[in-house]
C-alpha cells in the first residue's frame, strides 16, 4: 500500500454485512478501530485498552461498496504529531481495490480528567522510527 506504512487484514464478518449483502456504512469506522489497535499494539508496543486516548475526529470518504467475501486490508500512517493529538490517514482496500479513504485524530487525555496531555517521547521515536 503505497504512503503508507503499516497495514492490517480485517475479517469480515457475518454481522457486518447489511441486506443488500456489502458491509454496512458503519462498520468501516469499527475497521478504522481495529486497524488502530494492531497499530497501537504492533507499533507502539501497548494496547488501547490501556492508554488514554480519545477519539476526537473521524472523517470517511467511501469510494465502493466492500461485498462479503472479499478480502479487507486497512492501511495506515501517521503523517505528522501534534503535542498531545495523533492524526492518521487510512485506506480501506477490499481485494486489494481502494474502498474507502479516512482519517481520524486521537488525543491523549489526562487520566485526572485535566485536558491533553503531551505524547510520550517513546511514541515519538517507535512512530518516527516506522515512518522512515
Amino acid at each position: 500500500m503505497t504512503d503508507y506504512d503499516y497495514a492490517t487484514e480485517i475479517d469480515v464478518r457475518l454481522r457486518d454485512i447489511d441486506f443488500m449483502g456489502h458491509v454496512n456504512n458503519a462498520i468501516y469506522a469499527t475497521y478504522l478501530e481495529q486497524a488502530r489497535e494492531a497499530y497501537f499494539r504492533d507499533v507502539l508496543g501497548i494496547s488501547l485498552e490501556e492508554t488514554t486516548t480519545v477519539l476526537v475526529s473521524l472523517e470517511i470518504e467511501y469510494e465502493r461498496p466492500i461485498e462479503a467475501d472479499e478480502t479487507v486490508t486497512v492501511a495506515l500512517r501517521v503523517a505528522e504529531l501534534g503535542e498531545a493529538s495523533l492524526p492518521m490517514t487510512y485506506e480501506i482496500r477490499a481485494d486489494g481495490e481502494r474502498a474507502a479513504t479516512a482519517r481520524t485524530v486521537q488525543v491523549l487525555a489526562d487520566p485526572e480528567g485535566e485536558g491533553s496531555r503531551p505524547i510520550p517521547d517513546d511514541w515519538r521515536r517507535r512512530i518516527e522510527r516506522r515512518r522512515d
